[in-house]
């Protein structure tokens, strides 16, 4: 899911809603990985989505798993809130609970060990991923199961050629990303660079029976207008965390491509799709 690293200034409030509308967007992608776990996961008790923003994957779980009790883990109280009313909607209330507070420390306020502990793209913002997924691992009842959602692929929105600035923007928006990305993990408090081998990592933290899965989701054009509006969010907020990074004539293309008075934005072009690649590792807490 696309999502916003920089913690500081966020509204999460305001967030919200763009933050659930684009996990629903996803909601293809996220069904299969949930059918894959659901194959090795069979009736469990509790199911922890730590890290859940506005709700929208525990709710997933709590659909797929019926006889399970799903608690949503964020620090966010405002996107809790989101998380409560859609399980209400979709009739879970009775056995959906929410905890706010940082992770992973906030997961001590667990009532019982977790047979399915979640963790979907909430690992790279804690400083110590090492440690993080140690105290994971802790929460997990005998026999229970770490489900990491990192790494993937970058999205694709638009060709190699637009017709529009110069061939490849996409491309070299992801490598102005990348340096921002690692400015914001070193900027984490008590940070430790760490080797981003995430089955190494869960077998370090004495899990077994490591498994790597990756899931695609395919919104090919044409576009519908809520595919359109998702990249016109997504490419907003890269204007605006790499802007000064861009040059000027990338700049200017994004500008237009973000123009809805402009027939070569994203708005109105007929090539505008959405592709992306998110890959999922799982491991076992033995005996």
């Amino acid at each position: 899911m696309a999502h916003h690293h920089d913690h500081t200034d966020i509204d999460w409030a305001e967030m919200g809603p763009l933050l659930e509308s684009q996990a629903e967007l996803f909601t293809p992608l996220y069904e299969r990985a949930l059918a894959w776990l659901a194959k090795e996961v069979t009736e469990p008790g509790l199911i922890v989505d730590a890290g859940s923003g506005p709700g929208v994957i525990a709710c997933l779980f709590a659909e797929t798993f019926p006889g399970a009790r799903v608690v949503a883990v964020d620090s966010s109280e405002p996107l809790l809130e989101r998380a409560r009313a859609r399980a209400a909607r979709q009739g879970a209330a009775d056995r959906f609970g929410t905890i706010a507070g940082e992770l992973p420390d906030v997961l001590d306020e667990l009532d019982y060990p977790a047979d399915l502990l979640w963790a979907s793209r909430s690992l790279h913002h804690l400083g110590d991923q090492r440690a993080a997924l140690a105290a994971f691992a802790a929460r997990l009842a005998p026999g229970g199961t770490l489900a990491l959602m990192e790494g993937g692929l970058p999205a694709r929105f638009l060709p190699r050629d637009i017709g529009i600035g110069r061939p490849g923007l996409q491309a070299r928006i992801d490598a102005l990303e990348e340096k921002w990305f690692a400015r914001m993990r070193a900027d984490l408090p008590g940070h430790v660079a760490e080797t981003e081998d995430w089955p190494a990592l869960l077998a370090a933290a004495g899990l077994k029976h490591t498994r790597t899965r990756t899931f695609l989701l395919d919104l090919p054009a044409p576009a519908t207008d809520r595919v359109r509006s998702y990249v016109a969010a997504s490419l907003s907020r890269l204007r605006e965390g790499v802007a000064d990074d861009l040059d000027a004539d990338d700049r200017a293309t994004l500008d237009r491509l973000l123009d809805p008075a402009d027939e070569a934005s994203v708005h109105r072009r007929p090539d505008v799709f959405v592709l992306a690649a998110h890959t999922v590792h799982t491991a076992v807490r033995t005996g």
